[in-house]
């Protein structure tokens, strides 16, 4: 069952699969909300510019019906004045065409905004395949595409229907007008009948652009098992992740403790923790942990510094307090530095012991640790 639940799509398209999608060309697109818009810029055209575009197309076929003694004596003129009259009718619609032409191509972007791909002129012979072919015609989504051709054709033609039906008695009376009146009424009509049916195509672009979104997103619903895939591909398999993490404080740690040599003194609980400090006079502001660690960690510490003679202080409280309040490569806090100076003047002391001059130092007992900073104190007074 688990397995079957995984295999289903039920998880929301990821913003990787819908920037992949979006590079193969699969986008939501409304073919109704394209021609609802070539339309609509067609009639906005003809409203603004018909006047001038009309009376310039009357003077072309004036011109073209209009001939004079040397063209008929010279047929071989017409060719060229055919090209002239061509040339003038093309410069007198260009502006709508234009109009036309700039609202094909971008009414598609209101949907899902521009696009350019290649991958969708790519040739796919698996759609050549009939049974394919068929399947589809066949399918869910040829019964919904049927459907809305059904309802687009009935609304689209209702509308133009009521607006022929409502205007009938006009319309029978255009054949009883003289020409320029029967002309002007009939284009009024035809504007009517043209808002009529621009209202069907609204209601059909209204329920058309939810519909392409809603299968859009549908088409590219994921499962689980996907979306498991793709965190692992996106962000790295997590036992690849584990074992580079793990790789990398192994190679923090072995530098930790190659810097052990170089401390002036390692601080321990004695067992549980191991702090190993370092200071320079004239070129640190204030002591730095160069390592600390617990357990194992602490142990392998203890063990570098008596192979490289680094003095080993046993002082818990202090212990403690810098194994929780520092970081590697940082200074001390403030409040430790009465009992860290201390620590390291009993160091260097001991060193110079070794050397072989002065006497054994005492080992500082009672180190001023503030109370706050011991994790242990804090504890056992909670």
């Amino acid at each position: 069952m688990a397995n079957d639940s995984d295999l289903e799509k039920t998880e929301q398209p990821s913003q990787r699969r819908l920037d992949q999608a979006r590079e193969e060309g699969q986008v939501a697109r409304s073919r109704e909300l394209s021609t609802f818009s070539v339309l609509m810029a067609g009639g906005a055209g003809l409203w603004f510019l018909g006047q001038d575009m009309t009376r310039q197309l009357i003077k072309l076929l004036q011109d073209g019906l209009t001939l004079n003694a040397d063209t008929v004596r010279h047929p071989e003129e017409m060719i060229q004045r055919l090209y002239d009259l061509t040339v003038q009718a093309a410069y007198a619609l260009m502006p709508l065409l234009l109009l036309l032409l700039l609202v094909a191509l971008f009414s598609p972007m209101l949907l899902d905004g521009w696009l350019f791909t290649l991958k969708s002129l790519q040739p796919n012979f698996s759609r050549m395949d009939p049974l394919e072919g068929i399947k589809r015609m066949f399918s869910s989504h040829g019964l919904i595409e049927l459907g809305k051709g059904l309802a687009k054709a009935i609304v689209v033609g209702g509308a133009g229907a009521w607006a022929i039906w409502h205007h009938r008695e006009a319309v029978l009376m255009l054949a009883g007008m003289p020409l320029n009146v029967a002309l002007a009424q009939m284009g009024q009509l035809v504007w009517g009948a043209f808002l009529a049916i621009m209202g069907g195509m609204l209601l059909v672009v209204l329920v058309d652009v939810p519909f392409q979104l809603w299968e859009h997103n549908k088409r590219l619903m994921m499962t689980r098992e996907e979306v498991r895939q793709e965190a692992r591909e996106s962000e790295g398999d997590p036992q690849v992740k584990s074992r580079i993490r793990s790789m990398q404080r192994a190679m923090a740690r072995r530098r930790m403790m190659s810097k052990v040599a170089t401390a002036d003194v390692v601080v321990t609980n004695p067992t549980h923790f191991a702090v190993a400090l370092r200071y320079q006079e004239n070129a640190m502001r204030a002591p730095i942990v160069v390592a600390k660690g617990s357990q194992l960690v602490a142990a392998r510490i203890r063990e570098l510094a008596l192979e490289h003679q680094v003095p080993i202080l046993e002082a818990p409280p202090l212990a403690r307090a810098l194994y929780t309040h520092t970081e590697l490569e940082q200074s001390i806090p403030e409040a430790l530095y009465v009992a860290v100076a201390e620590v390291l003047a009993y160091a260097w002391q001991l060193r110079r012991h070794d050397l072989g001059g002065g006497p054994v130092p005492l080992q500082p007992a009672r180190l001023p640790v503030p109370p706050e900073l011991d994790p242990e104190n804090r504890m056992s007074t909670s």
